[in-house]
């Protein structure tokens, strides 16, 4: 199952709501013992069966609530997070139902405000919809188990109302989260990415690259061949237009397990983690082959360039970093264009 992004603060408002679930499920397995134990005047002085089984029932189900809990808070980006929500408001819902149905039939105690916050857990959890499920739920719970109640129609209006009140407001609110999630995504790629190719920047390509640390790496320094012809001939735009189709091609030639990014004007950067002499020369020879195919521009513009790659290796165990490897690479790019005729 793929995992869908979650960051840092959709984990945070999670994990919030699980802890929040373990307190009050705590609480409620205390006041449940002491409601049991028939030493306060909480409950009536001799309990009936059902209510002992549903007392004691309630008590599994919050510890299995609470389990299930513990998991969601541990994994708040797992792909079992929504199932695990799920589930503990399925157990906290019947878990009050048994007691409201048994204490309003059995006992002269209005218990069934304790319906709406059922609602409003499922509301937090599963917003509008999840509000609105467990407000059929609980009515018809009611309806059936206690039918002979002069509240029912009360019962049904206020848990009718509560679950539109807190499920509209948690889907605004989780609405505005996502909003905000790709708004972050968005300035997160901007601040890492070149906006004209798409491809990373020099801070992404840094940041790559301190993750790489002591392992062998490959790195290319391209400059393109002619591309300042285009400019002058065709203009900015249709050098722009160039640029971004040999993003294009470069990421394409580089294959997988490789990063390629722009450093500004015609110059690129390719990353080959892992990579040996053999493979950094087969991967230029397809990043050469790549570039130098006609690039079709628009207006019947078609041009061909060339490229000079400059090469450095660090091998396994080495400490140079990307700044050192960067400058021998643009010195034997430098080499190369002396060497080499331009296309």
């Amino acid at each position: 199952m793929r995992k869908a992004y979650v960051d840092d603060s959709l984990l945070s408002r999670r994990r919030t709501v699980e802890a929040a679930g373990l307190v009050s499920r705590t609480l409620g397995l205390i006041l449940t013992a002491v409601y049991m134990s028939g030493v306060t005047d909480l409950a009536p002085a001799v309990l009936s069966s059902d209510m002992t089984t549903a007392c004691r029932l309630g008590i599994v189900l919050m510890v299995a609530a609470d389990l299930l809990a513990l998991l969601a808070r541990r994994r708040p980006d797992g792909s079992r997070y929504q199932i695990w929500s799920a589930l503990q408001v399925l157990l906290d819902t019947t878990t009050i139902i048994a007691f409201v149905v048994v204490s309003e039939r059995d006992f002269e105690q209005t218990t069934w405000p304790l319906l709406g916050l059922s609602i409003s857990i499922a509301a937090i959890r599963h917003q509008l919809l999840g509000a609105l499920l467990t407000f059929v739920a609980t009515s018809a719970a009611f309806i059936v188990f206690v039918p002979d109640s002069p509240d029912t129609a009360f019962v049904l209006g206020t848990s009718a109302m509560t679950a539109i009140i807190a499920g509209s407001q948690s889907t605004a609110f989780a609405r505005q989260l996502t909003a905000l999630q790709e708004t972050r995504r968005a300035l997160q790629h901007q601040a890492t990415h070149d906006g004209l190719t798409g491809l990373p920047n020099r801070a992404h390509l840094d940041e790559y690259a301190g993750r790489l640390t002591g392992g062998a790496l490959g790195v290319l320094l391209l400059d393109l061949n002619g591309f300042k012809q285009v400019n002058d001939t065709y203009g900015h735009a249709a050098g722009d237009r160039l640029l971004h189709e040999v993003g294009v091609r470069l990421t394409a030639a580089a294959g997988p397990g490789v990063t390629a990014g722009r450093l500004g004007g015609d110059e690129f950067l390719v990353l080959l983690p892992g990579a040996g002499a053999g493979a950094v020369a087969a991967t230029c020879e397809r990043i050469r082959d790549a570039v130098h195919r006609p690039a079709d521009l628009g207006d019947g513009i078609v041009v061909t360039v060339g490229v000079s790659i400059g090469v450095a290796l660090r091998p396994a165990g080495g400490e140079a970093g990307l700044d050192a490897l960067t400058a021998e690479a643009d010195a034997a790019m430098y080499r190369e264009k002396q060497t080499r005729p331009a296309a």
